[in-house]
């Protein structure tokens, strides 16, 4: 499967302590942005992209880098599905998601628009058969266990699947993730999962203001990267970070994917907690 054209602007284990900042997808943090106004109509969505990609542009140019060498995630969690066609009609045609069941039931139920459906939240063994029934690509893979059986299932479904390892830049506790030393074992045991296809590394950086200690997780992620692609484990090397409050750092750092959820669609309901649930139903 090749990587999705950029959207164009126009027409985790133990609970943590609450005392924890928010780290999952679009947290809320010293970093993130307001969020857009909530996009409901085509002209919404076109013009909250536009903005959105003027931002990616003015970063990529900045790091001396070409725009269209990042490509744009829109993170549609929470979104309703009615809201979801709109945004198709503005342009966006891939979509990221951070639970298998509310994910598939999109896929399912707006199976007509053909979009392609990225899955970047933690995901547990026993929901590998839902994921590998219709998700595209998933850009959380940090256990073998979950590979084998994402792998089983594809095998038997005749599919494959874009991958990402995730990797805990930070080291903060409330992250999912491999610690980066472990990084290099676990590319090259992957290909022993032949329906597997590595693309790269996804991180999501520290929860705080410091940008030098956010740029510090994308310089490991970029030497991880390096790494990988010397040894021939990482595919073509595609680099999964940034969100709405960091992402210019991220360009910056090499990134080649940013995920972007409320810079798009709004504010999420107040009770989407962006927390390391205690017991994941992702």
């Amino acid at each position: 499967m090749t990587d999705p054209a950029p959207v164009a602007p126009s027409p985790k284990p133990a609970a943590p302590s609450s005392a924890l900042p928010p780290t999952d997808h679009e947290a809320a943090g010293p970093l993130t942005e307001s969020a857009a106004p909530n996009a409901t109509t085509i002209e919404d969505f076109r013009r909250n992209l536009a903005a959105v990609r003027a931002r990616i542009d003015a970063a990529a140019r900045a790091a001396g880098r070409d725009p269209a060498e990042i490509r744009l995630l829109p993170v549609s969690k929470t979104v309703p599905e009615e809201r979801l066609r709109a945004a198709y009609a503005a342009g966006i045609t891939q979509m990221g998601e951070n639970k298998v069941q509310e994910a598939k039931r999109k896929a399912t139920n707006l199976a007509d628009l053909g979009i392609h459906w990225a899955l970047i939240g933690h995901l547990q063994t026993n929901k590998a058969r839902d994921a590998a029934a219709f998700a595209d690509e998933f850009q959380a893979l940090d256990s073998l266990r979950v590979a084998e059986a994402l792998d089983r299932r594809l095998q038997a479904a005749g599919r494959g699947l874009d991958v990402y390892v995730q990797v805990n830049s930070s080291g903060e506790p409330s992250k999912f993730g491999l610690e980066p030393d472990a990084v290099a074992d676990f590319l090259a045991a992957l290909p022993a999962y032949s329906s597997l296809r590595v693309r790269g590394l996804m991180t999501l950086a520290a929860h705080t203001d410091d940008a030098d200690r956010i740029r510090e997780c994308f310089r490991i992620m970029r030497s991880l990267r390096d790494a990988g692609l010397q040894a021939g484990t990482v595919g073509d090397g595609q680099l999964s970070m940034g969100m709405s409050g960091d992402f210019e750092l991220a360009i910056a750092g090499g990134s080649t994917c940013v995920r972007v959820g409320q810079a798009i669609f709004g504010a999420r309901p107040a009770t989407d907690s962006p927390q390391r649930p205690a017991s994941s139903a992702h």
